[in-house]
């Protein structure tokens, strides 16, 4: 699933996010969601989340 729809993601699911220095190369970085910080419905280039580790990014995988 991506991580474009503000409903599919809560707090506490794992997914993969791109960091803003990682946007050119693609990098993903795997993570559990603490907070969501897009406040609109879906964003195009992924929803923005804020990490259990801190690290914020924009979903691209939402995993099960």
């Amino acid at each position: 699933m991506n991580g474009q729809n503000r409903k599919d993601i809560v707090p506490g699911i794992t997914v993969d996010i791109v960091l803003k220095q990682d946007q050119k190369t693609g990098k993903l970085t795997r993570g559990i969601v603490q907070d969501i910080l897009t406040k609109s419905a879906n964003h195009p280039h992924g929803i923005k989340v804020r990490l259990t580790d801190g690290q914020i990014g924009r979903v691209q995988e939402i995993h099960n």
